[in-house]
């Protein structure tokens, strides 16, 4: 009998894919962490002030130093190293100063704060009224006309008076109607006025001239009232915003330009546009509220009845 030959029998144990395992899940969750770490220092740098950021700086960079800087201090003024200013001396005398400035602002008087603010509106005014002057300066068909144009600072604010000239008046004879040459002075001054959110009075003024006598009872009043009308038509039009025109009054001839002004001189016949200061305003709005109120308000003494 032949000399058998062994059987080899091999087999092959099938391990797991390596993609099964867990090893994945570390790493996913190492990567979620980090970015929970990256959002949450983003949001922290986004609600923090710069002296704070600097503050947290300085005391990683060096926390024993800012630990022992921070010994000794009393309660009320270890809140928190970074409130302080940092950690070191320069920090802290810049977290001392801003104090001392947040101090100095709540002791100002509220009549410091409007003295304040006045000025600043003052600056700003003036700065309208070099901007008009540059507007009418260099623009050629504005300087023809820049004696009728006059601009000052007075207690309402800035004023800005297109005045009558003997030989180029405003308007024709009784007439509210501008000619061509207003029409023009308005439309150029009106984008510069509207540059500044301060709102605006109109005043039309005539002469002492009576108005011819008619049938209507049309006087210098109702003329001038016209005249200031036609004015603010001619700014809205040129681009004045109309929320910013808070009146238009006719004055007639109760106001000469000035006192020494003879009653009939051309200089009477002006239009006035007034970039009223918030004082002059308020107290406009204010007037007027009371006004209402007390037209609205019942008798004293007695029962409004109900209808």
């Amino acid at each position: 009998m032949a000399d058998q030959q062994p059987i080899i029998i091999k087999k092959i144990k099938k391990g797991g894919h390596a993609h099964h395992g867990g090893a994945w899940k570390l790493a996913y969750a190492d990567f979620v962490t980090a970015m929970m770490a990256f959002f949450l220092l983003m949001w922290l740098l986004g609600t923090t002030t710069e002296p704070e950021r600097k503050g947290i700086a300085e005391y990683f960079q060096d926390p024993f130093k800012a630990s022992t800087q921070e010994k000794g201090a009393d309660v009320g003024d270890r809140t928190s190293i970074i409130e302080a200013g940092g950690a070191d001396i320069t920090s802290q005398d810049q977290g001392q100063i801003d104090k001392g400035m947040t101090t100095e602002i709540k002791d100002i008087s509220p009549e410091e704060i409007e003295r304040k603010a006045e000025e600043i509106e003052q600056e700003k005014l003036e700065n309208l009224k070099e901007k008009i002057q540059e507007k009418i300066d260099s623009t050629s068909e504005l300087t023809e006309f820049k004696d009728q144009i006059k601009l000052e600072i007075t207690s309402e604010g800035l004023r800005v008076l297109i005045v009558d000239d003997q030989n180029r008046p405003m308007y024709k004879l009784a007439s509210a109607e501008p000619e061509p040459q207003i029409k023009l002075i308005l439309r150029a001054l009106a984008p510069v006025i509207n540059e500044i959110p301060n709102r605006v009075s109109l005043n039309g003024h005539t002469d002492a001239r009576p108005f011819p006598p008619n049938q209507k009872k049309y006087t210098n009043w109702e003329l001038s009232s016209d005249r200031a009308n036609a004015a603010r038509y001619e700014l809205t039009q040129a681009g004045l915003a109309e929320g910013k025109i808070l009146r238009v009054i006719g004055l007639s001839s109760s106001v000469p330009y000035n006192p020494t002004t003879e009653p009939l001189n051309p200089i009477n016949r002006r239009i006035s546009i007034i970039v009223m200061n918030k004082k002059t305003e308020q107290e406009i709005l204010e007037s007027v509220g009371d006004k209402a109120s007390t037209e609205t308000a019942p008798p004293q003494g007695t029962e409004q009845k109900q209808h």
